[in-house]
């Protein structure tokens, strides 16, 4: 059975390689997935990728890979300051 791994992207990421690329870089989102989904896939392990803005829908993500997952790895972008509910979840 393969390992299976969730990735999960906060607000505003979805706007990677479009907004101040000369800040945040030109790579997309979509590009990163695709990276992913290609390391992944030499791995021979199983990735969910998902993005959202509204940090209920990460908070729901988070609380859906218990017992289905075997790790989540996580960019909470600006919720990584403010967000209590990630941080509990």
């Amino acid at each position: 059975m393969a390992t299976k791994i969730m990735i999960l992207n906060g607000p505003n990421l979805n706007f990677l390689g479009i907004r101040e690329p000369h800040i945040y870089g030109p790579t997309t989102l979509k590009q990163i997935e695709a990276s992913c989904e290609a390391m992944a896939k030499y791995l021979g392990v199983e990735i969910s990728f998902h993005q959202s803005n509204l940090e209920g829908e990460l908070v729901n993500w988070i609380q859906s890979a218990h017992g289905n997952f075997d790790a989540l790895i996580m960019n909470p972008a600006a919720y990584s300051f403010t967000s209590v509910a990630l941080i509990d979840a």
